[in-house]
């Protein structure tokens, strides 16, 4: 299993843009991915699952990801998150 935290830097969070491409980038991995916002978990291949996290500019996304693929799923989410939160 692979791990990693983003703490979100745009103003305003994310929204349905960086949901989108985050569900994208995660949608061509076989692992399972889910994200984590406080008390929340998205399952990070579900564009409304991710907005229904209510992540605001500052808090902490976690992200856990599990199977054959996970190594390059965490490195592509990762640059993902750089890009659009």
């Amino acid at each position: 299993m692979r791990e990693f935290t983003y703490t979100i830097t745009d103003a305003h969070g994310i929204h349905a843009r960086p949901a989108g491409l985050l569900a994208e980038t995660a949608k061509r991995f076989s692992s399972a991915i889910s994200v984590l916002c406080g008390d929340r978990t998205a399952d990070g291949k579900r564009l409304l699952a991710l907005m229904s996290l209510g992540a605001r500019c500052g808090d902490a996304l976690s992200f856990r990801i599990e199977g054959a693929d996970e190594d390059e799923a965490a490195d592509a989410l990762l640059r993902t998150c750089g890009e659009v939160i």
